[in-house]
This record gives C-alpha cells, structure tokens and sequence, in this order.
C-alpha cells in the first residue's frame, strides 16, 4: 500500500505530535517525581510508626536515573528498642518492562554496610513488633479460604519472585542475634548476583566458621537452585544450639525448586528436589548420640489444589540404596483428613537398614540381614472425627533372615541374662532372669489362671500375632487425636518386652520406631519362641514400688508362691499392671478389695469366659472377687470413725475407676473385633 506525499507528511506531523505529547509528559512525571516519592516515604514512615511502633529514619534518598531509587544513612528503630536494622547505602532499581503492564519487578538492589541486629533483654526484645495483629492491609496477599487456596499460593510465589533481583550488589552485610546467653553473628563480605546467578561466603563471628553459597534465581519462570556447603566438617549452624538446643550441621546442603506451574484451573505443581551430604542432627530429645545421615534425596513436589495439598505422583525419597515413593494429602474440606500410603514392592532388607541414619537406633547399629521384604500401609483419619479411621499395615517378610544382631542380643533371651529393673529413668536393682534367681519362676510352674488373666488384660492374642495389633493401633490414634496429646500407646506383650530389656528408659522421639523395628525383627525371625517371651515378662514387669516378677508380686501381697495364686488373685494382680503402684490402693483396711475393683473382675471375667479361657477352671462366685485378702502387714490403718471416708479419697477412687473402666470398655471393643476377625478366618 502507497501513501501520498500528502498523506505521508499528515502521518509525519501526527507522529511528531505523538512524541511531542509523550516528551511533555514523561517531562511532567519526571519534575513531579521527586514528590511522589516524598509521598511514599512520607506514607510508609507514617504506617510503620501506627502499625508497628516503628520508626524508619532516611537521611537522604532521591531517585538515580530512571527508575533507581537511592537511600543514604537508613535506620529501623523500634519505639523504646535497641535498633533494629542499619544502612549507609541501599538502592533498589524498578524493571521497566514489567511495570508497563502494571506488575512491580525489582531489577537491581546494591546495598553498603548494612546491619541486622535481633536484640533481646529479658521479655522485651527489637523484633516482636512481627508478632503483633495489626490491622488488614489491601495491598498484602490476602489469607486463603476454603475457595482460592491454589490461588492464593500461585499469588503469594508471585509476589515472592518479583521481590527477587536478578542483579545484586551487597557490601558489608551482616545479621546478629544477642540475649542474656547468646551472641553471634553471620557476616557477608561480598555478594553479587549477575543475571540471576550468585556465589558468596558467609562467616560465623570475625571468621569461626565459613559457607559457600551458589546458585541461581530466575523471578520470571519462579526457579531458584541453592548450595550451601561447609569449608569444615561438622560446623553447627549457627543460633540454634544456643535457643533450642539442636545442633545442626552437612558437607553440602543443596535445595532445587524446579517451578511452580499451574497444571489446572485450580491446580498448582510445586516441584524440586532437596539433597543432603553428611547432614548431623543433635539433640537431646532426639538421641544421646549424634545421629549421622550420610546421602540422601527427596525429589518431586506439592500438589495444590483449593481443597487439599499432596505430594505428586513421582515424588521419591532416597538414602544410600534404599527408596521409597509415598502417597500422602492432606484435605481441607469438607473434612480435614490425613491420609498416607506406601508401597514399597520387593526390596533388600539391609538396604533398608543400612538407611537408618548412624545414632538413631542404637540397639540397631551392627546389625546384619538377607534376603528381600515388601511392605504396604494404608493409613487415613479425620481430624474432627478420628472414629472414622482406616489402618491397614502388612509385610511379607517370608524371606528375611537375621544373620547377627546389633548391639541388641536378641537371641540372648534363650539364655539366662541380667535385667536391669528401673522406676520410671531411675535405675533400681538387677535381676537375674535364670535359675541362679531363687524367685525365677519357669512358665510350666506358672499357675494356668495367671497366665490367662495377665495375657487377656494385657495382649489377648500374643501367641497369634506377630508382635502389632492393627485395632490397638487404630485405638491408640483415635484416643490420641481426640486428647490432642500422646495419651494412649499400642504395646503388645511383645512391645513391652523389647522396651524393657533392650532400650533406654529416655523418652526420645524416635525411641517407639526403634521399639516397632526391634519387635518386627523379634518376632519374624523367631529365634525366641513365644513362650520364652512371656516367661520373661512375667519374670521382670513391675508388680508394686520395687515388686518385680510374679515370685516377688504373689510373695508381698499374699505371702504365697506363684503355683498357689487363685483366680481372684491372678485377676486382681493382672489389673495393676498397668499401673503398678496403685496395687495397694485396691485394699480397704480389712485386707479385702474396695468395690470399684469389681468392675475389672467383672470384664476380664467376660472376657475370659468368652474366648474359653475358663472352661476347666473352677470359676469361684464373682470371679473369686471376696476371695481375694492382702497379707496383714500392708493393710492401711483402720479409720478412725467407721464409713467415713476424706472427699479426696473419694474422688481419687473415682478417677482410677473412670480411667479403668474408660481403658476396659476399650479394650473390650478392641477383643469383640479381633474374635470377629478370628472367627472370619
């Protein structure tokens, strides 16, 4: 298409207006600019005194070129506080592009001597202004609900992203905390990030410890890459020893967020992957001894949806050879569920324990294994309904072989052995659990009655499990959640056997995952028979306060020996087991029992008599309840003034029986299921 010469010069006048008009403009913002800015200082000094008692002092700043703005001699002091955060110099440059389609992108930041300091003197401290509500602002990303949750996590990694620069110039940075008991500092000479990508160093104090940091960031496709790695092994990361107690320390630390991409309408995928080297964990709750994770690797990521948040479908944890891809997803309406689930298929059974990080599981260490395993677990509850929960573990561990143990000696429970008895962390006496033991009682001089009372109130179906019972388990997280604390386990005779005689009275977090994978080991090799494991446990639980074994129980509260215990004295002995202390609280001044022990005659009687436990047994009226009589010399004082008893008695009575009756009802349901289950087969 040809244009006239008229027409050309009507387009180049046009043209010219067009820039005439657009020069004037820019002209104008740039003589207003200046104001502008004083503007927002003005408004950001004023929000941060109201909102957070905040002062925020500016010697000088004006703008550098077109969309840099300088500030000279910046500090951050909170009202009454020690100075919270220094700066000679900070610049911050605006990316052109972006802003003309209405989205703010930091380009470049240089930043000079700046200066963090946390500051804490006895309660008050510079920085809990961070914890104060403060009133909705319409410029923040807005919290999610039940309707935009994958929205609002897209929008909150985009306002994140565009916070990042992709050049950077720091000189001179550093960050300190300092209490009562703790002052160190992280001091950064020099850093520089060059179109995304970044590498600097980072010291402890003037030069205690020194990271590496590299990597790259990229704001636009949300990428960032991460590698942190120590010039010296087992240098502790700083502030946490001193505040929590916890030593952390790695070789190599590297984090990897792939993207963050938006795989349906509300559907988000966050993907990467973490790896470790030589990562050592230290705490006291955790272990005694420095637990050691050598290599390991977690890849995949986060599904986001607006009603829930899973793990994708690849997402894989590795360490050394062994790995495993769990399921799990948390959802948020219309009723907050956790479920998980794991299939292992066939593995090698010493590439699992290989994995277990060196200190975790002390009575692990050492511990020597053939053949393949493969095991699956389907687990899910509702947090405000845990009734309705599904718990569904098997393994198929035909082929597994134990060729040496640990440090735990397993099959050393063959043989005569020393006990080491303990009052909850106090250690008590030893007991030889053998013949050398006057009061060793071997299982076949073990009154039948006894055997059955202990097994039913404690383990039903000991001889038929293989050390885990699912509905104990689905019990123990139902009651657990509903208390919304530990209240209830899920021990088998088993269970309580290995804790007892192979691990530390110390209440660590990981010590009932060494106890699951020590009893697992137990009964699936079955190098000790079932009833040898019971012989013991009747041998060593507590019976009463320094009253261990059945010898030593039959002996203090009867005066007799253990083949002449009667029904009602095996059910009354079988009822304080688990709460040991309490067997002498049972008896009123006569010697006979208080009637609120009844009730435990009265279900374990059911339920013997249920399962057939009783049939050649003379079964005494009540279960042989009045037969029952402490010897003379623990009965209490007879009272003073007869049938009146202190309200705190009473109530204390009260509680013990609620408490008993909460446990039998539960126990009593867990039976009903399993005789089901049994009956099935």
């Amino acid at each position: 298409m040809r244009f006239s010469s008229s027409r050309k010069k009507w387009l180049i006048i046009a043209l010219g207006v067009l820039v005439v008009l657009f020069g004037a403009a820019f002209a104008f913002a740039m003589s207003k600019r200046q104001g502008y800015l004083d503007m927002a200082v003005h408004k950001a000094q004023a929000k941060l005194k109201k909102d957070y008692q905040l002062d925020f002092n500016v010697a000088n700043y004006r703008f550098d070129g077109l969309t840099t703005v300088v500030f000279d001699r910046v500090a951050l002091i909170p009202v009454g506080r020690d100075t919270l955060a220094t700066m000679d110099h900070l610049g911050v440059g605006i990316r052109v592009w972006p802003l003309l389609f209405g989205e703010v992108k930091i380009g470049h930041f240089d930043l000079d001597k700046g200066k963090v300091s946390f500051v804490k003197k006895d309660t008050l401290s510079n920085y809990d202004f961070l914890f104060r509500k403060k009133e909705k602002d319409s410029t923040s990303v807005e919290e999610p609900n039940e309707r935009n949750f994958a929205e609002w996590a897209q929008r909150l990694a985009k306002q994140i992203f565009s916070k990042v620069p992709s050049n950077m110039r720091m000189n001179d940075f550093e960050i300190s905390y300092r209490d009562s008991l703790l002052h160190q500092r992280i001091r950064v000479p020099k850093a520089i990030v060059d179109d995304g990508d970044f590498e600097t160093s980072l010291f402890l104090n003037d030069h205690d410890a020194e990271w590496r940091l590299q990597g790259y960031v990229n704001g636009d496709q949300q990428k960032l890459k991460v590698e942190v790695s120590s010039k010296e092994k087992n240098t502790e990361l700083p502030f946490l020893r001193g505040k929590y107690g916890l030593g952390i320390s790695f070789d190599k630390l590297v984090f990897d967020l792939a993207g963050i991409r938006k795989v349906e309408k509300d559907l988000l995928h966050v993907t990467g992957a973490v790896e470790y080297d030589n990562l050592v964990v230290r705490h006291r709750r955790l272990s005694d001894e420095p637990v050691v994770l050598p290599h390991g690797q977690a890849t995949g990521g986060f599904a986001i949806a607006n009603d829930y948040i899973a793990l994708t479908d690849k997402s894989k944890i590795t360490v050394k050879e062994f790995s495993v891809s769990p399921k799990a997803k948390f959802t948020i309406k219309p009723a907050k569920k956790i479920e998980l689930s794991v299939r292992t298929g066939p593995f090698v059974a010493q590439n699992f324990f290989d994995a277990i990080p060196v200190g975790l599981f002390e009575s692990l260490e050492g511990i020597g294994v053939t053949g393949q395993v493969d095991y699956n677990l389907d687990f899910a509850v509702e947090l405000d309904n845990p009734d309705n929960i599904v718990f569904k573990s098997s393994i198929d561990d035909t082929d597994l072989k134990v060729l040496h143990w640990g440090k735990a000696k397993v099959d050393s429970l063959n043989f005569p052995f020393e006990y080491d008895a303990y009052d909850d962390t106090t250690f008590v006496r030893h007991i030889v659990v053998g013949p050398s033991n006057p009061d060793f009682t071997p299982l076949g001089q073990i009154p039948y009655v006894l055997k059955t009372t202990v097994r039913n109130t404690e383990d039903p179906f000991f001889y038929t499990h293989n050390g885990f019972e699912e509905e104990a388990f689905k019990l123990s997280i139902r009651t657990n959640i509903k208390e919304r604390k530990f209240k209830r386990g899920a021990s088998t005779l088993s269970m309580q056997l290995v804790k007892n005689v192979f691990l530390n009275r110390k209440k660590t977090m990981t010590r009932k995952f060494e106890e699951i994978l020590l009893v697992w080991l137990l009964e699936a090799s079955g190098q000790v028979s079932k009833d040898r494991l019971f012989e013991i446990y009747l041998n060593v639980i507590e019976w009463g306060k320094d009253v261990y074994g059945i010898a030593e129980a039959s002996r203090y509260y009867f005066k007799k020996r253990p083949q002449e215990l009667n029904l009602g004295e095996s059910l009354f002995l079988s009822s304080i087991v688990p709460r040991p202390k309490t067997g002498l609280s049972s008896f009123d001044y006569t010697g006979h029992l208080k009637p609120w022990v009844q009730r435990h005659f009265n279900t374990y009687g059911y339920i013997m008599t249920k399962v057939g436990d009783l049939k050649e047994v003379n079964v005494p009226a009540n279960y042989g309840f009045y037969d029952v009589v402490l010897q003379s010399g623990l009965r209490p004082p007879a009272p003073l003034v007869r049938d009146t008893v202190s309200l705190g008695v009473v109530e204390e009575h009260e509680r013990l029986m609620e408490e008993m009756e909460r446990e039998e009802t539960a126990k009593k349901s867990i039976l009903e299921k399993l005789m089901n289950k049994e009956q099935k087969n």
